[in-house]
């Protein structure tokens, strides 16, 4: 018996012994592979390139275009993309490319208040609803279902309706738009910390309700929120673009990109870089905050 044991030791110990290169190895291939996560995709990276460039736009637009984008030559209508005018002029001669550059400001600006109102108002409703429970989640989750029974584009162009028409308002209809995304996403991730061992045990040691709300709760459930308003931060630059396409937004001389897509409409056949350039800038923002949404919400799985 003792010999038996003696054995089942000694092989325990060479069984050890020998599985570990192995774990040495699995931890070297480990780190190696947290290393490789780490690094930054190429398509990620151009992603990033693109939103700088178009914040640098929005920031300082002066820094890339010394033209006014409200004035014109009549002289040069509708001059085709070349050296003098890169991306071409349109039908009372003012550069497209200042146009665009100068309306970027409008367009990102507009986004973020909307992606703020929806991230804040949206948020705070899932926030309570998924804390409190009860009648006021019912209340608060039947105020959601009739929100995303209204497609959000009418819903925006009901608001936008509502208000006048103008971008800023575009931008709150937007925002508006979007409240049900949020309080539903924020309302699940609530759901599923509050179970958690770690609130138990802050319930345990004597943690108030707002305290374990603010301090273990929204911290840990606003994260998957973050990834949304990421890509809804795209969205809305498109339902924005929609709205002033439709003409809820800013009138002429203003320089929103779906103005200008809406202004050129009308010279395609003659002047398609009208339509083109404004609306490949729009395409490209887009693709590029989907792309860095779909690369955070790869890295929070992880």
């Amino acid at each position: 018996m003792t010999a038996a044991i003696l054995t089942t030791d000694e092989s325990a110990v060479g069984h050890q012994q020998s599985d570990g290169p192995n774990h040495a190895g699995q931890d070297i291939s480990t780190g190696s592979g947290l290393r490789l996560r780490g690094r930054i995709p190429l398509s990620v990276g151009i992603a990033f390139t693109v939103i700088a460039i178009v914040l640098a736009w929005s920031l300082f637009p002066d820094l890339f275009t010394s033209r006014n984008p409200a004035a014109g030559v009549p002289n040069r209508k509708f001059t085709s993309p070349g050296l003098t005018y890169w991306l071409g002029t349109d039908h009372l001669g003012r550069d497209l490319l200042a146009r665009i550059i100068h309306g970027s400001a409008s367009s990102m600006t507009s986004a973020l208040i909307a992606v703020t109102i929806g991230v804040v108002v949206g948020g705070l409703m899932g926030l309570v609803g998924g804390h409190l429970g009860g009648w006021i989640d019912a209340v608060l989750g039947r105020v959601v279902d009739v929100l995303l029974a209204i497609p959000s584009f009418l819903l925006a162009v009901i608001v936008v309706t509502a208000l006048g028409y103008d971008t800023r308002n575009a931008a709150i209809a937007t925002g508006l738009s979007a409240v049900a995304v949020f309080a539903r996403l924020m309302r699940s991730s609530v759901l599923q910390v509050r179970t958690s061992v770690f609130i138990e045990a802050a319930r345990v040691n004597g943690g108030s309700g707002i305290y374990i709300l603010f301090r273990h709760i929204l911290p840990n459930a606003v994260r998957p929120v973050l990834s949304l308003a990421v890509l809804q931060f795209g969205l809305a630059i498109l339902t924005i673009a929609g709205l002033a396409f439709l003409g809820y937004g800013d009138p002429p001389p203003a320089s929103d990109w779906g103005l200008l897509v809406a202004d050129g409409r009308e010279h395609l056949l003659h002047a398609p870089w009208l339509v083109i350039a404004p609306g490949l800038v729009i395409a490209i923002v887009v693709l590029a905050v989907s792309r860095i949404s779909r690369w955070l919400d790869q890295g929070r799985n992880q």
